[in-house]
C-alpha cells in the first residue's frame, strides 16, 4: 500500500515547517565527516519538497541556516554554501516543471555575494509558480526577524503611514519575511531536540509540534506520512473546549 493511501487528504496542513536538525550526527554515528551529513541532509530535502508537492500542500518552510549557525567552523559553513548552491542548481529545472516558487526569508546581509546571486536568479525564475512556496530560512533568527518588523512599524508611524491604533496582530504579521503567508500548521523538528531554536517564533504561536529521534537524513517520504498521519490525530482548538469544537462541527451542515 502506498503510504500517502494512510491519510486523509482533506485534512492536511497547508503550512509545514521543519527544522532540519542531525546531519552532524548522522556523520559521526559512521565515522563520517559533518560534511557528509549535511550532503545526505540535502537528499531529505529533495524529497520532503517532492512529497509535499504530491499532496499538494501549498507551504514548506525550512530552516536551512540560522543565525546562531555563523558560529560553526569556517569550513563547514563554506561546505553549506556550496551545498545550498548545489541544491538550487539541480533543483531549479523540477521547480519550474512542478510550479514550486523559491523564497526565502533571513537577512541577505553578510551572506556570502555568489548565495545572494544565486538565491535571487532562482526566486526571479520561479516567481511566477503558483502551485507551491518553498520558504528557505537562510541566515534567520525569530528574535531578529521580530526587532525587524518593529522598527518597520515604527518607521511606517514616523511617516504617517499608520497610526499606532492600527497595529493589530495582522498588521504585524504583515511586516514578517511571512507576509501574506498562512502560520504553519504543523511544526516537524528532527533529531529529538525539544526546542524551537529561534524559529519562526511569532508564527508559531498555534502551530502543533511533532518531535521525532529520526536524524534529517534519515527523514523521507515514510517518516513526513508518519508525522502527517499524528498531525491528523490532534485536535486543534485555539483556546476553545473540546466540546464547543464538536458542537460547531454537529451543527455545521457542511461538517
Amino acid at each position: 500500500m502506498d503510504p500517502i493511501d494512510q491519510l486523509d487528504l482533506q485534512k492536511l496542513p497547508r503550512h509545514i515547517a521543519i527544522i532540519m536538525d542531525g546531519n552532524g550526527r548522522w556523520a559521526r554515528k559512521r565515522l563520517l565527516n559533518r560534511i557528509h551529513g549535511h550532503r545526505e541532509g540535502a537528499k531529505s530535502v529533495r524529497a520532503i519538497v517532492t512529497t509535499c508537492r504530491k499532496l499538494n500542500i501549498p507551504y514548506l518552510t525550512l530552516y536551512a541556516f540560522s543565525k546562531e549557525n555563523w558560529r560553526r567552523p569556517a569550513q563547514e559553513v563554506n561546505a553549506l554554501w556550496d551545498l545550498l548552491l548545489e541544491y538550487i542548481d539541480s533543483q531549479l529545472p523540477e521547480m519550474l516543471e512542478k510550479g514550486i516558487k523559491l523564497n526565502t526569508i533571513g537577512d541577505k546581509e553578510g551572506l556570502p555575494p555568489r548565495v545572494i546571486d544565486a538565491l535571487d536568479v532562482a526566486k526571479e525564475k520561479t516567481r511566477n509558480n503558483n502551485d507551491m512556496v518553498v520558504n528557505l530560512a537562510v541566515n534567520y533568527g525569530g528574535r531578529q526577524e521580530i526587532i525587524s518588523a518593529i522598527k518597520k512599524i515604527i518607521h511606517s508611524v514616523l511617516e504617517n503611514e499608520i497610526d499606532t491604533e492600527d497595529i493589530t496582530m495582522d498588521l504585524f504579521s504583515a511586516y514578517l519575511f511571512t507576509k501574506g503567508q498562512p502560520d504553519p500548521d504543523l511544526l516537524i523538528r528532527t533529531s529529538g531536540e525539544f526546542r524551537i531554536s529561534n524559529f519562526l517564533l511569532w508564527q508559531l504561536a498555534y502551530t502543533e509540534i511533532y518531535v521525532t529521534p529520526i536524524l534529517w537524513p534519515d527523514f523521507r517520504e515514510k517518516e513526513l506520512i508518519d508525522a502527517l498521519r499524528d498531525y491528523q490525530r490532534r485536535e486543534r482548538r485555539f483556546g476553545r473546549t473540546s466540546d464547543q469544537l464538536h458542537s460547531h462541527s454537529n451543527n455545521d451542515p457542511a461538517s
